[in-house]
């Protein structure tokens, strides 16, 4: 299976530590939106995407990486996070993601998140929440989250 996971990780390398257990058990290339050529991802049977969440959002260079790809028909694709908080019912920080991507062309068969670090205002004069985050669980939950992609359990 030829996967690749696409991953923007910017403030303390928490998604890039999810992203580098994920590709691992995938046998996939971590890249960033800028070292990825679009039109290599049509040639993937699974493509991974993640970020932190910023202000519940997804990162905003993996956001207009997605929004750049043209539509095609595309394999299957997975969406994965880390945060400070978990994804709030008022504001779903997977959704919008995982709807453009199926208007790329994709088919989302699973998402992760974990809690991570978080330095944002008005957590930064305490040194943040959730230090030390992600850890050994988190790692091996992405671990077991990769395993089942890669034996079909999501599909």
């Amino acid at each position: 299976m030829k996967s690749v996971i696409v991953c923007t990780s910017v403030s303390h390398g928490n998604t890039r530590k999810i992203a580098d257990v994920m590709g691992e058990v995938l046998d996939a290339r971590v890249v960033t939106p800028e070292q990825v050529d679009p039109a290599a991802l049509a040639g993937c049977d699974l493509v991974g995407f993640g970020s932190g969440i910023f202000l519940g959002s997804f990162h905003s260079q993996l956001r207009e990486f997605v929004q750049s790809l043209p539509q095609e028909r595309r394999g299957t694709a997975f969406v994965f996070a880390t945060s400070g908080f978990p994804e709030a019912r008022f504001q779903p920080f997977f959704r919008p993601l995982v709807r453009m991507l199926g208007q790329k062309g994709f088919e989302v068969v699973d998402t992760f998140s974990c809690r991570a670090w978080d330095t944002y205002l008005p957590f930064k004069p305490i040194g943040g929440i959730r230090k030390g985050r992600p850890g050994a669980a988190d790692l091996a939950a992405a671990r077991i989250f990769a395993e089942g992609l890669r034996t079909g359990a999501g599909r």
